[in-house]
């Protein structure tokens, strides 16, 4: 028996279909998805709550002339399947295969690369804005969730449509979950409406109200209870929203296509702007999605028939585990000690931190400008707080690292996780770029660990130091190092000879260490001896060990999982012009394109040349260029 997905290759032949077969349609969806991602790894659990939603938008407008923004993205693997790529599904998130997130290049039906929050409400006001000025009325749709909503950006979005009143419509996602539960003075004054005396009273004569109309009244009233207990509450939700000029209309059952296309068909017609707020289960339809919405927010391959994770590497610490840990330690020890994150408590891996310090601990939401700033504000108090961020959203606070916290010289420590290499979240995910945003910094220390023993070190290290300072660290886990029980205070700007030989010396950082002590291995079966420096601090650099071995070799590799723009071997380049060292042969290995694509961590460290093999072929070919 054929299925209904296979004769779906683009939104007009969705439009063939009668509202009675989306169900079924929904159905198949989902397990593509499921089957999908389970062998790839994905953001399930975001998009498995939207396929109703994501069909009934294809289903009414006129897509691509219609335009949707997916906020973040991750929502989005329904819209890629209903947009002719469902044949290409099998391959999400793989080397060359398709992204896991919107991308413009992939298909007209994607018009705004995302991969960061809360930028959907912005970039749709200005194509809004953009098709005015064309005379043209195509619609466009901002898709945002409630974790989103609350943050910076979203919120001055909001303020500019309500200012501009263009026809745009955006889309609330309301599933009460973001990737940790949704935290912030707004989701408190809802609760404040729904737990007002005179709102209680109202509510409890309406929902008995509701008990005595014959035939509909029982399934209203659950309608209303489930409407409640949600993000915005029932009876007063729009409030927010009208005060800004933006037209409310909801809540709106997220998983019922009457309900949904109907409203969304007379949303059409409107010409103004619009907030629709739609109801939605994280998760739906694959009950261990359901139960552990977190885990599978993103999660990695994993059993379908018990959602069970496979795991990769057994016994081996991921370097987020190793982080959470020495901080516990430390904390239990030091009442000054002080953790924030930005919406990613389980990610970052502080959520036992939260359990056993609630008192200081801070999950402020997708907020990461506040994190820092108010993170200043508790070091010029005495604290000092570590502000637990993932690399590539640590970029959007980039003023108020600069501002308020390496300006003022204050005690803040930075943990970039997933720094480098991210893999197969691709372009908006990689966290190749912070060596080069953050060096150029005055005041601030960076380091980066060779393995997950070492971590822990750098952990003390950045706490006693009374400056600002980052450890940044990869994605993944370690190389299941032995770890020493007393976790010692490193030397700032101190590092590590490995290895000792007279034909070339290589300087690695963090996640290059290892495979350029395996590259000299291989170059010595060429007769070719290395100095393999662990170099540790990205700043200070150890100077002088440096430039002992710079004078005595006089060939010097770097090697950084980083862009090579400004990173740390233009490091070690400056180091050589501000010593006026001009007769050094200099080789710098990194990253050495704008930006870096999906795919495994391991594909993409052997594309760019940063595995040991790869570390090996260029050193050869370097000191043979030389001769």
């Amino acid at each position: 028996m054929s299925k209904l997905l296979d004769t779906i290759n683009s939104p007009d032949d969705l439009k063939k279909l009668s509202i009675e077969q989306l169900p079924i349609l929904a159905s198949e969806i989902r397990n593509l998805m499921i089957d999908t991602v389970s062998k790839t790894g994905g953001h399930l659990g975001p998009s498995l709550g939207v396929v109703e939603l994501t069909i009934a938008i294809h289903y009414v407008f006129d897509t691509p002339n219609d335009k949707v923004i997916w906020d973040v993205g991750h929502q989005s693997y329904a819209h890629k399947i209903l947009t002719g790529r469902r044949d290409k599904f099998s391959t999400l998130r793989q080397y060359k295969g398709i992204s896991g997130f919107p991308r413009r290049d992939e298909s007209r039906f994607d018009h705004f690369d995302t991969g960061h929050s809360s930028t959907s409400i912005s970039a749709a006001l200005g194509m809004t804005k953009a098709k005015k000025l064309k005379k043209e009325n195509n619609k466009v749709i901002a898709v945002i969730g409630d974790g989103s909503l609350m943050s910076g950006m979203a919120i001055e979005g909001l303020n500019h449509t309500g200012d501009l009143k263009r026809d745009i419509i955006i889309i609330l996602n309301d599933n009460e979950m973001s990737i940790s539960p949704t935290v912030g003075a707004f989701s408190s004054y809802l609760s404040r409406i729904i737990t007002d005396q005179h709102y209680i009273k109202f509510r409890n004569e309406f929902k008995s109200f509701l008990k005595t109309i014959p035939g509909i009244g029982a399934s209203v009233y659950k309608f209303v209870k489930q409407a409640e207990e949600s993000f915005k509450g029932f009876i007063m939700p729009g409030i927010f929203f009208e005060e800004l000029g933006i037209r409310y209309i909801g809540p709106l059952q997220g998983h019922r296509f009457n309900h949904l296309i109907d409203n969304l068909r007379n949303i059409k017609n409107l010409s103004e702007p619009i907030l629709v707020h739609v109801l939605t289960v994280k998760g739906k339809g694959y009950e261990p999605a359901e139960k552990n919405p977190v885990l599978f927010h993103g999660i990695g391959p994993f059993n379908r028939e018990t959602g069970e994770v496979l795991k990769n590497r057994a016994g081996r610490p991921s370097y987020t585990k190793i982080f959470a840990q020495t901080l516990l330690d430390l904390a239990e020890n030091d009442e000054k000690i002080v953790a924030i994150t930005a919406g990613m408590a389980h990610g970052t891996g502080l959520s036992e931190f939260a359990e056993k310090f609630p008192q200081r601990f801070y999950d402020v939401g997708i907020a990461e400008q506040h994190a820092v700033t108010f993170a200043a504000g508790l070091a010029t108090e005495g604290f000092h707080p570590v502000v637990a961020i993932y690399s590539t959203f640590l970029q959007r606070s980039y003023d108020q690292i600069i501002h308020d916290v390496c300006y003022q010289n204050l005690p803040v420590t930075f943990i970039l996780d997933r720094a480098g290499i991210v893999g197969e979240d691709g372009v908006t995910h990689q966290g190749i770029l912070d060596l080069s945003y953050l060096r150029s910094i005055p005041n601030i220390v960076i380091m980066s660990p060779k393995d997950e023993n070492e971590l822990q070190h750098m952990i003390k290290t950045a706490i006693s130091l009374n400056k600002p300072s980052a450890v940044r660290f990869p994605k993944g886990r370690g190389y299941g190092v032995p770890l020493d029980t007393e976790i010692k205070t490193l030397t700032p700007g101190k590092g590590e000879i490995i290895e000792t030989g007279d034909d070339l010396v290589i300087l690695a950082v963090g996640s290059t260490v290892y495979p350029a002590i395996e590259a000299a291995k291989q170059l010595k079966n060429n007769n070719i001896h290395s100095t393999v420096i662990n170099c540790r601090f990205v700043k200070p650099l150890d100077s002088e060990l440096i430039l002992h071995y710079a004078r005595k070799i006089g060939v010097i590799i770097t090697v950084e999982e980083n862009t090579l723009t400004g990173g740390f071997g233009s490091a070690i380049l400056e180091l050589m012009e501000e010593k006026q060292i001009f007769n050094i042969k200099l080789k710098r290995i990194g990253i050495n394109r704008s930006f870096l694509e999906h795919g495994s961590q391991e594909i993409l460290r052997k594309m760019v040349g940063i595995d040991a093999s790869g570390i090996a072929i260029t050193a050869e070919n370097f000191l043979r260029t030389l001769k």
